[in-house]
């Protein structure tokens, strides 16, 4: 794949280079596999493989982009490609900048995040993944479903300026399975992600669900009184209040266009709680890491927070280039965030139901439909929807019915950030709606906060 893909790319560069055309050219290759599951039985099981070409054609000020789903041997599709982004150029408003041309110093082949035998992974394999992790919840009433969604992933550069290239391919899978109630209208969830076969423990995740199924068919339901609590979170939880962390917290063009609630004057100031600490690490293949950026920076440890301190912003090359910043080498798909485990012992559900406690713990494994509320504020809002569950002080679990949170990122990870568990696990937050990009967070399986005010709880499922 390397090989033709990189001879591809040159072929694309001379024709530009013959044509007198500055360009940048991605290519994006995927070899994708879903299988769903409804009602207990496969509802569902399909593969695609796509290729996918952007093209970037620079003059001064202007740039033009083009975009195709193309067949990689249509190499004549591909220039026509580079011709209509030229010709498109005359009609393209000039930016109030000039932005940069990739210039590639190096031939980069970045394939650690690729394992051949989840690439191979057969239908019957994820088929008795599902089997394993289900067996023995099934009942008339307990039904399975979810999905599984796994494949590998291309990705290539190469522009005008230069004629060294960039190669980057992983694989990956993204694994949802649901047990639910057709009588009583309750369903709980586990979620997995595998960098490589064998990280997928099919045993590990039944225990997790074979655990909430126990509490939730034998534990009492109720509408949780409105107030504060005390509050675990899950790693799917923190991961996607992480998502928007990045979306109008940490990027600097966000920053800059005034959609995030820090500011340039907040770099070195005590942000967060001193037991928080988040970085972007290239280094951890199993978040399906990339040696380089899109525009050929290598890629260094990166920090955020360090003790709640603010580090400082991620800056792609575009908006680098438009607030007159030094790009941090994020022209990337996805980074690799890091959240560092804390001091607690506490590495599954059985040891948080054992943990003493002096007073109630509601633990939230998701939090859905999330959105802002005040950027500026950093306020979002978000539902428990299923899966919780009421730790009681006394011993005794309840099932809670779903609430709403609408909090600050600081109530999450400011001063009432009480404890993370020293044990990590990996979230996949991939987007399978949209090309194949490999995405996941490595962060504490649980966070413990305090004072988190419940706004709204449901009366029944």
């Amino acid at each position: 794949m390397e090989k033709e893909t990189v001879a591809l790319l040159q072929d694309l560069r001379a024709y530009a280079l013959d044509k007198g055309i500055t360009a940048a050219i991605q290519y994006h290759a995927e070899h994708s596999h879903f299988m769903r599951f409804a009602n207990s039985a496969i509802s569902l099981n399909t593969s695609e493989d796509l290729c996918r070409l952007d093209i970037k054609v620079f003059k001064g000020r202007r740039v033009a982009n083009v975009s195709l789903i193309v067949d990689a041997a249509d190499l004549s599709t591909m220039k026509h490609g580079i011709d209509t982004a030229r010709d498109m150029l005359v009609h393209v408003q000039a930016l109030s900048y000039e932005p940069s041309v990739p210039v590639y110093q190096e031939d980069v082949v970045d394939t650690r995040a690729y394992d051949s035998a989840l690439a191979a992974l057969s239908n019957e394999e994820c088929l008795d993944y599902f089997n394993r992790a289900a067996a023995g919840l099934e009942s008339e009433d307990l039904r399975l479903s979810g999905n599984f969604m796994n494949g590998e992933a291309f990705m290539a550069q190469i522009s005008t300026k230069s004629p060294h290239t960039q190669f980057f391919a992983s694989t990956d899978a993204q694994v949802t399975v649901v047990i639910s109630s057709e009588a009583n209208k309750w369903e709980v969830n586990g979620i997995r992600s595998a960098q490589k076969k064998s990280d997928l423990d099919a045993d590990e995740l039944h225990k997790d669900l074979a655990f909430m199924v126990d509490k939730y068919q034998n534990c009492p339901a109720l509408q949780l009184p409105l107030g504060k609590y005390r509050v675990v979170l899950g790693p799917a939880a923190v991961g996607d209040v992480l998502f928007y962390l990045g979306w109008v917290g940490t990027n600097g063009g966000s920053m800059m266009r005034g959609n995030s609630f820090l500011k340039e004057e907040d770099i070195g100031k005590q942000v967060f709680s001193e037991k928080f600490n988040l970085r972007d690490d290239p280094e951890r293949v199993e978040l399906f890491a990339q040696s380089h950026d899109f525009c050929g920076v290598p890629r260094k440890r990166f920090p955020i927070f360090e003790a709640g301190v603010f580090k400082g912003f991620l800056w792609d090359q575009d908006s680098a280039d438009e607030f007159g910043k030094q790009a941090t080498g994020h022209d990337t798909p996805h980074e690799s965030l890091v959240i560092d485990g804390g001091e607690m012992d506490c590495g599954s559900l059985e040891a948080l139901a054992a943990l003493p406690k002096d007073e109630d713990i509601l633990y939230i494994p998701y939090i859905h439909y999330l959105n802002m509320v005040n950027r500026s504020k950093g306020l979002i809002t978000g539902s428990s929807r299923f899966g919780a569950l009421l730790f009681k002080k006394d011993g005794s679990i309840q099932v809670p019915y779903n609430v709403r949170l609408t909090q600050t990122f600081s109530d999450y990870f400011g001063e009432r950030l009480l404890w993370l568990s020293k044990q990590q696990v990996v979230y996949n937050s991939s987007d399978s709606y949209d090309r194949r990009n490999p995405t996941a967070i490595l962060l504490p399986r649980f966070i413990c906060i305090d004072g988190i005010e419940i706004s709204h709880a449901n009366s029944s499922y």
